[in-house]
């Protein structure tokens, strides 16, 4: 049995279905139509707690060296996924002009094997 720190099972059990809820949010929306002033304050909201997210994952990933484990968080693809989330909600609330979207999916996978990446 894998024992995690309660900083990760946090990241594990609430975080990470998070980010996955708000990766919906990267799904191109038209933008002939501008975000109502309560859509870009959720957005902004959204932006925050991304930040505070990546923040308690960069924190983890510190303390997170226990010699010995066999599996170990990947906490450089999920602070990846954060900033691709990031950049799509930004990119919404700025837009420059119409850009093709990036087809790239969120990995979702976040334990690896054997040595510590």
């Amino acid at each position: 049995m894998i024992q995690y720190s309660r900083l990760t099972a946090f990241i594990c059990r609430i975080a990470l279905p998070s980010l996955i809820a708000l990766s919906g949010c990267c799904v191109p929306i038209s933008h002939a139509a501008a975000a109502s002033a309560s859509e870009q304050t959720n957005l902004v909201v959204m932006i925050r707690q991304l930040n505070a997210l990546e923040d308690t994952a960069r924190r983890s990933a510190q303390v997170a060296d226990e010699p010995g484990k066999r599996y170990f968080f990947d906490y450089q693809r999920l602070a990846a996924d954060i900033a691709r989330i990031r950049h799509g909600l930004e990119g919404y609330l700025t837009p420059s002009r119409a850009q093709p979207r990036d087809p790239v999916e969120l990995s979702g996978q976040y334990t690896t094997e054997g040595r510590k990446p």
